[in-house]
């Protein structure tokens, strides 16, 4: 990894401690191993409810904004304090004067210089003028936009202007490239890649998640957060009435970030089990006992843009991969695409009449090329191309 010795100022799309991690906390975290990087957590694009999820959330963040920059994982970490109101000139107004006088104060706290600004969202425009950034990365991994509750049109005209300003834009989807290449002509392909290395500890021998051993086999499972936004659970529930001697385990939260996810008619099946949340560090057992790996996605607005990180996670741990025609996946080599429950029904027997050992190493060592050190190494060439680095 190249990018070294530098301050690094990173707007996220989400909060640094969230159950699931994803982008944004993988690169940060392995390059605060040798870099200051200091972490702004999500400024709340979505309009809130005043519901108990939310009203936790944002006591949550009055008190750590209160704190200033935390130092977590080797980096550091604000929650700046802004009214999620984006839509209203006003409150952008006042918005951004809070940002800018939240991150400059912090920024002199820790003695960042001119940092490389490095954002997951336009609102990061806003910072310009104040950080004087070496260099603008504008990390485009979702159509956030097309996210409930999100308002829309306020957001696609920022991102225009921040996508034009920006030196760098990385997109991790084809349709967001595709989209981003309207705004600017420096775009990067970079779709979501793993931690091959700690996957591939999967085909080696050590324990299998418990939860998981106690189920019949065949296991079908998926590892995520459950939710009625991105999961066909129409999908789910015909593969499993169809084979119902198959263990169909689903490992993750259920309603992260779609908190109205109805998942009883699941719930009812005999062969589909919940088994809720993992440490990201102990998925390598949960996949050790899996036979095969599925990533059974809606297609929609939102899932068009998505390039799913557990499909690097699942090969390389070895597992056949069956998943939705989502068009980010078109051409992944190791995975068999089905568009509805008989076909992945037919995909899945398939995947498990022509796996074995040789097929999962082989599946393994093909992945090792998708790892967050390669992306790093391939960002920091396409930054110094432009003298930024």
């Amino acid at each position: 990894m190249a990018l070294h010795g530098r301050d690094i100022v990173c707007l996220g799309f989400g909060e640094w401690d969230a159950e699931l991690w994803t982008n944004q906390q993988h690169l940060m975290a392995r390059l605060g191993r040798r870099n200051r990087v200091l972490f702004l957590e999500s400024l709340g694009l979505r309009q809130p409810r005043l519901a108990g999820r939310d009203l936790r959330r944002m006591a949550r963040r009055v008190r750590r904004a209160a704190a200033g920059p935390r130092p977590v994982d080797g980096l550091h970490v604000l929650s700046p304090l802004v009214i999620p109101l984006h839509g209203r000139p006003g409150i952008k107004a006042l918005n951004a004067r809070l940002l800018r006088a939240q991150v400059g104060r912090a920024a002199r706290q820790l003695g960042l210089e001119r940092p490389l600004l490095w954002s997951y969202v336009p609102q990061a425009e806003w910072l310009v003028d104040t950080l004087r950034p070496s260099a603008v990365v504008y990390h485009c991994v979702d159509d956030i936009a097309a996210q409930k509750g999100v308002q829309a049109a306020a957001f696609r005209t920022a991102e225009a202007r921040f996508a034009a300003r920006a030196d760098l834009v990385l997109a991790s989807a084809p349709a967001l490239a595709e989209r981003m290449r309207t705004l600017t002509d420096r775009v990067f392909y970079a779709p979501n890649v793993a931690d091959t290395e700690r996957f591939a500890t999967a085909l080696e021998d050590g324990p299998t998640d418990a939860a998981l051993a106690a189920l019949a086999r065949p296991r079908i499972v998926f590892t995520g957060a459950v939710v009625a936004t991105k999961l066909d659970l129409e999908l789910l529930e015909g593969v499993a009435r169809a084979r119902p001697g198959w263990s169909i385990a689903l490992v993750g939260p259920v309603g992260a970030g779609d908190p109205r996810t109805d998942v009883s008619v699941l719930e009812r099946l005999p062969n589909v089990h919940l088994l809720g949340s993992r440490p990201y560090a102990a998925l390598p057992e949960v996949l050790r006992g899996a036979d095969v790996a599925l990533v059974p996605y809606a297609i929609n607005e939102l899932t068009r843009s998505v390039f799913p990180m557990k499909v690097y996670e699942y090969l390389a741990a070895g597992l056949p991969v069956v998943t939705t025609p989502l068009p980010a996946l078109h051409g992944t080599a190791g995975v068999q695409v089905a568009a509805d429950a008989a076909a992945t029904v037919a995909a899945v027997e398939r995947a498990l009449a022509e796996d074995g050992p040789a097929a999962r190493r082989e599946r393994s060592t093909a992945a090792r090329g998708h790892s967050w050190e390669a992306r790093l190494d391939e960002i920091d060439s396409y930054l110094s191309r432009l003298g930024r680095a």
